[in-house]
């Protein structure tokens, strides 16, 4: 165990319903992107690497404005909610 994970906050929705939310795994999976993980990373959260990317690019924007800043910011935005839901559909009903 990482000294990171023992600050982890628990998922409450799989500790009162009993199953994932859209964010489970982000933490664990920021976790081992730290630790070099890279490939187990995007195992457990695929759309870390966009999410990275676009938090990289947010703030590089808002301390030097880019030029196409805001549509990059948007593109991103969107890749990330397709990647986040389509990965949990597959792990809630397709894949057990």
């Amino acid at each position: 165990m990482s000294e990171l994970e023992q600050y982890m906050l628990p998922c409450l929705n799989k500790k009162f319903f009993g199953i994932d939310c859209m964010g489970c795994g982000l933490q664990r999976s920021f976790s081992l992107l730290i630790n070099g993980e890279f490939a187990e990373a995007f195992k457990m959260y695929p759309a870390i690497y966009t999410l990275v990317l676009m938090f990289l690019i947010i703030g590089i924007n808002a301390f030097k404005p880019l030029k196409y800043g805001y549509k990059t910011i948007l593109s991103l935005a969107l890749l990330n909610a397709v990647i986040i839901i389509t990965s949990f559909i597959l792990k809630t009903f397709l894949i057990k």
